[in-house]
């Protein structure tokens, strides 16, 4: 049987794609630093295993019998060389086949960004890989942003007035799962956007009318961002990350619109109302 280990398996992607490998036939475990306490979070009918990034000792056994892998770079890891290559190497020491990575939209244009040195990494490697580059999740705003809209009424990204192409993680995760379970996905890049750009002015607006009160876009300057997630004690190399992913937005680059999703999955992506509607107990 199929054997498919799943990183990041407690986060916003890695959840909802262990959800819909269940119904697969294949044998899913999540990769975990904590497995007795994830248990908790993804259920008793999960396989979970000992994974850590950072800790050598867990990857043999973690990697032993896996054919397919499904990557996502912790947020914090920015360091590929350090943090990333050593993991790889021991993938396909182990005899991953397949490595399902959760790149970013723009990765192949922009050789600064870590998913871009992963991306070359695996292809140095010689691991058959397909590679999903999405534009902004809608589900960071109701993980890393989630504070500033309930409790401050405020959406606080230096994205100027760029538009975005946001997408559901919900579609992203059924997109890979399709690339993890069907043929005629290796060797491939998708680029995933929902079907509609918005700016922040324009979300702050779905957020005010689903949510039922004022939600502003306050729009700083990308230096006074950076000052306030320091603040608030986020890692420098995150911060950096997401700036970097914010400029790009800002600079009027993140705003395309592509039809992998709907060709994939056979249904058009879905909105960012649809979302704010579905997620609206975050911010109430």
């Amino acid at each position: 049987m199929l054997k498919i280990l799943v990183t990041g398996a407690t986060g916003n992607v890695g959840c909802e794609v262990i959800r819909l490998l269940l119904s697969h036939d294949c044998h899913v475990c999540a990769a975990l630093r904590n497995p007795d306490k994830a248990q908790q979070i993804l259920g008793s009918n999960i396989h979970c295993v000992w994974f850590d990034f950072i800790n050598p000792d867990t990857w043999a056994s973690a990697f032993e019998g896996v054919n397919k892998l499904f990557l996502v770079r912790p947020p914090a890891f920015a360091n590929v060389k350090r943090q990333f290559a050593p993991v790889l190497n021991a993938a396909k020491l182990a005899g991953v086949e397949h490595i399902v990575f959760v790149s970013i939209l723009g990765a192949e244009h922009n050789r600064f960004l870590p998913h871009s040195q992963i991306e070359r990494y695996i292809n140095q490697l010689g691991i058959k890989a397909t590679f999903l580059r999405p534009s902004f999740f809608m589900q960071n705003l109701n993980t890393i942003h989630r504070e500033d809209i309930k409790v401050r009424g405020e959406l606080l990204l230096p994205s100027g007035n760029g538009k975005t192409s946001f997408i559901d993680v919900r579609d992203l995760a059924a997109v890979a799962v399709r690339a993890l379970v069907e043929d005629g996905h290796l060797g491939k890049a998708y680029v995933l956007t929902g079907r509609e750009a918005l700016t922040y002015y324009e979300v702050a607006e779905i957020f005010t009318e689903v949510l039922g009160k004022p939600i502003r876009y306050t729009n700083p300057s990308l230096l006074k961002f950076i000052w306030q997630m320091r603040d608030r004690g986020l890692s420098l190399d995150f911060i950096l990350v997401m700036a970097a992913i914010y400029t790009t937005a800002r600079l009027g680059l993140a705003g395309g619109i592509t039809p992998d999703v709907e060709q994939l999955l056979g249904r058009p992506p879905l909105t960012m109302r649809q979302y704010v509607e579905d997620y609206r107990k975050f911010w109430l």
